[in-house]
């Protein structure tokens, strides 16, 4: 089945998409981006250069260190993170339901082929 892939261009050098909605996500699941990197396969630099490109992009953190204690430290999403967050899944959705039947459209075409 044909699936809709979205991608928001931010300004002429950055964009947010799934991979990168998907790693905010998981830093906040897993409370650090060491372990959010570790659980997508991703090498730390690649997750910290794509948080430092959101922060640019936003203008404004999207990810805030946590300190020590004896969780030992981590990372939490700032209430913008969780905002792009939650903004960019109902964007996807609502973009999902806008094209649900051209999408269906598209697999009969397959189908029929």
């Amino acid at each position: 089945m044909p699936t809709l892939s979205l991608r928001i261009d931010l300004d002429p050098e950055g964009r947010i998409g799934p991979g990168k909605i998907a790693l905010l996500e998981n830093i906040a699941a897993c409370g650090s981006i060491s372990a959010a990197a570790r659980y997508m396969a991703m090498s730390y630099k690649r997750a910290w250069d794509l948080v430092e490109e959101m922060n640019r992009i936003f203008g404004k953190p999207l990810v805030a260190a946590r300190t020590g204690g004896k969780r030992g430290g981590g990372a939490e999403l700032t209430p913008v993170g969780l905002a792009v967050v939650k903004r960019f899944r109902a964007i996807e959705e609502a973009a999902s339901a806008a094209t649900a039947h051209h999408i269906s459209a598209l697999q009969a075409a397959i189908d029929a082929a």
